[in-house]
Order: structure tokens, then sequence, then C-alpha cells
């Protein structure tokens, strides 16, 4: 494993479903890996990272920005409204747009600035309570208020119940993007980004194939 092996297999799902090179943007997820890890990825060329936490990718990036060039950070991870300010300040792409209080509060946000990052809306694909995203069922009606509110949609972003066949998870997906006419679809980590790949995928999100497993910190001693 590691990221030459995940370019290499990327680069051979791509072809065998057909698409051209360089179709799938690979996301290295760099939540809670440690710096030394995150900088041998930088090193190796890698300037696509996505996180899960606001507050960790504002500690994180600053030092490695100003010492690699052209990095691109995603937000992966639920967006609190009130994080929401910091958070277009420092993500180039976010994943996880996922109900109207956020899309105004982006609206509002990139009028004020100007500039917005690119947007995904996150889909509940498998309807799981404790999961965010918008519902299937929901998801046509929230694309267009988010493009009414003049927001930079792209794309659509599903994490498919863990004990599922993802794939039709994926497909779902790829058939709700194509109905709403968005191109870019969020969908596949480290253990089933081929098959998101076969199932048109256009970028990938894999953290522990290139890292390693993440390094929990050790819980708190009793007191």
């Amino acid at each position: 494993m590691g990221l030459i092996d995940i370019q290499s297999r990327i680069a051979t799902a791509t072809a065998t479903a057909g698409r051209p090179p360089g179709a799938v943007t690979l996301i290295a997820v760099s939540k809670v890996q440690p710096p030394d890890r995150v900088e041998a990825v930088l090193a190796a060329g890698q300037r696509i990272f996505g996180e899960n936490r606001v507050q960790e990718a504002a500690t994180r990036w600053p030092p490695f920005q100003a010492r690699f060039d052209a990095i691109a950070l995603h937000l992966i991870g639920p967006l609190q409204t009130n994080k929401a300010r910091q958070a277009v300040e420092m993500f180039d792409v976010i994943h996880t747009l996922d109900r109207p209080k956020l899309a105004t509060t982006l609206a509002r946000l990139a009028d004020e600035r100007g500039t917005s990052p690119v947007l995904f809306v996150q889909v509940n694909t498998g309807a799981e309570p404790q999961k965010a995203g918008v519902l299937p069922d929901e998801a046509d009606r929230f694309v267009a208020e988010v493009r009414a509110l003049g927001l930079p949609l792209v794309g659509l972003m599903c994490i498919p119940p863990a004990e599922d066949d993802p794939a039709p998870h994926f497909a779902m997906l790829a058939a709700m993007a194509a109905r709403n006419g968005l191109s870019g679809l969020s969908m596949g980590m480290s253990g089933d980004f081929e098959t998101a790949i076969a199932l048109g995928a256009t970028h990938v999100r894999v953290g522990s194939a290139i890292f390693g497993e993440r390094i929990q910190a050790a819980p708190d001693a009793p007191a």
C-alpha cells in the first residue's frame, strides 16, 4: 500500500472502466494522521487532501502551506454552521453540504467574500439516522434550492452504510447526479474506490490505504 500503489490502482480502474486518464481525482484523507506521514505524502507529490474537522485542519495545514505550493484542501466531514466562515476561508472544496441553513450561510459568505469553495451535496443513500446528508427523496429539491442561491454546486457525495454492498449506493448517486445535470461524484474510499470508479466516481477519498491505519489518541488515564 501507499501513494504510488493507490495511484496505479486508480489508473487501472479508470482504464478498465473505459474512462480517460485523469478522470478521477485522488483525495488523500489526512484526518488524524501524524504530521510526518502527511509530510511524506506531500513530498511524494500529492497535493489534494481531505480533512474531517475544521479545527484540526486549521492547526495542521498552515505550516505545510508555507513549505509546499498548490495544496488543495477538501472538507469531507460534517460542517457546523458556526464553523462555516472558517471553513470557506480554508477549504477549496466542501463535500458535505446537507441542509438549507448551511446553504444559506454559505451563500451569504460567498456574497461577502466574492468567492466560494466548490460544493458537493452529501446524500445519505442508506437513510441512516446517525449519518449526515439529505435523504434520497429530498435530494432533487435541495439541489434546486442550492442552485437558486447561486452557489457553485458541482456534484454529489455519499458514504454507503458500512455493512452494505456499496455498488447500489454508488449507482443511485450516479443516477441522481445525471438527473440533475451534475458531473461530480465524490464516492469511494480505501476499501471500495475501484467499484466507485467503475460506477463513475470523479473524486475518491482514500486514507488508510495511503497513510496506514490511523493512530488513535490514547484514552485518558483514570483519575
